[in-house]
């Protein structure tokens, strides 16, 4: 069969998997390292200026803890230039001394003082050191730290979420799934750019930096286990090869992708996407309603924004909602999901609710409470 007696959706297929296929070949990679990186999510820290100057004067009352005591014992001590130990000759003394140079102009004589010098000055003198180099053996470790973060991380990540692409789509989908009461440390972020993955790490999230439509980018981010993901990318070329490559290494996964144009939606679940939800119709649709109702349009607006008024939301059928009508539940019951089939509140097999439906409901949303 020629390209002509295809259909259209076979030939643009063909057409935007031979596009990608040569833009991945060609494209050079200005950062190697970074695309194969993983960024665990930012964690709470102390400010480094701040650990600096705490440092600083922790080091400085060391030393000026260590000057009073040479000082309060300044008759044992033996100073070659003059003989005589005053409160500048101890401070002298503490600096050299713990910093470990040791001119020997200033020597302890009494022992009364060499015993001082053993039992504290000494412990005060690692105490200073390791104040001293704190920060290089922190830098020194990071990295170790980073890795172990990561090999561990690993060894947990079942059944998460993978978000790829946290440009406005994908930063909006994590808000919804936060909100929705899924926690951060089950949502992973793939982005090619570097900022993008970094922000998505300032949120709270683990990502991975690097094209996901190549399958070692998606293993780095746990694709192969994950229960569902988000292909939310830039372009519908991107997506198609993206859902491409992560329904090759999931299976069971359920895939939810964005396309600009609705040409592209039959490409699109024809890769392996269960769900395809166009952005510009769907955006163009809203505006013929606002047009010719603006009221909808603002209720339709709440109903998709999570939290503000009105939520809708699919919840298992509560244990007092079981044989009772869809109309006599406390929430509004526009739906329920039954043996995997999808049955809204007018049809007649939903007389009743049965135990295991799943019910999607209108209800008020809950405030968030104030910290």
């Amino acid at each position: 069969m020629n390209d002509e007696a295809r259909p259209p959706y076979r030939a643009r297929r063909l057409s935007l998997l031979r596009a990608v296929w040569y833009r991945t070949r060609t494209e050079a990679r200005d950062d190697a390292e970074a695309g194969r990186s993983i960024t665990m999510p930012t964690q709470t820290a102390t400010p480094p200026l701040q650990q600096v100057l705490r440092r600083l004067a922790l080091a400085l009352l060391v030393l000026a803890a260590t000057t009073l005591i040479v000082y309060a014992d300044h008759d044992g001590y033996r100073d070659s230039a003059d003989g005589s130990l005053d409160l500048l000759d101890a401070a002298y003394y503490a600096t050299v001394t713990l910093s470990t140079t040791g001119y020997g102009d200033i020597t302890p004589v009494s022992d009364a003082a060499r015993l001082t010098n053993i039992l504290i000055i000494t412990p005060l003198r690692v105490v200073f050191l390791i104040i001293l180099v704190g920060t290089t053996l922190e830098v020194l470790t990071e990295r170790t730290r980073q890795q172990v973060r990561i090999h561990r991380w690993r060894a947990r990540i079942r059944d998460h979420v993978v978000v790829v692409g946290y440009g406005t789509k994908g930063r909006h989908a994590v808000e919804t799934l936060v909100g929705q009461g899924v926690a951060k440390e089950r949502i992973v972020v793939v982005d090619a750019q570097r900022k993008a993955a970094d922000l998505a790490g300032d949120d709270g999230l683990v990502s991975v930096t690097g094209d996901a439509t190549r399958s070692e980018t998606l293993l780095k981010a746990e694709a192969q286990n994950a229960s569902r993901v988000i292909v939310a990318p830039q372009r519908d070329d991107t997506a198609a090869l993206v859902t491409l490559t992560a329904r090759q290494l999931n299976r069971r996964a359920t895939i939810v992708a964005a396309a600009r144009e609705d040409e592209n939606v039959p490409l699109l679940k024809q890769s392996g996407a269960d769900t395809v939800i166009t952005s510009s119709s769907s955006a163009g649709r809203l505006l013929g309603v606002s047009m010719v109702s603006p009221s909808v349009a603002r209720i339709l607006e709440d109903l998709m924004t999570l939290g503000s008024g009105l939520d809708l939301t699919e919840r298992p059928v509560a244990a007092d909602e079981v044989g009772r009508a869809p109309r006599d539940c406390a929430d509004l019951v526009v739906a329920a999901v039954r043996d995997g089939k999808l049955l809204d509140y007018a049809d007649p097999r939903l007389t009743s609710l049965r135990a295991g439906d799943r019910v999607i409901t209108v209800s008020r949303a809950v405030p968030a409470l104030e910290s």
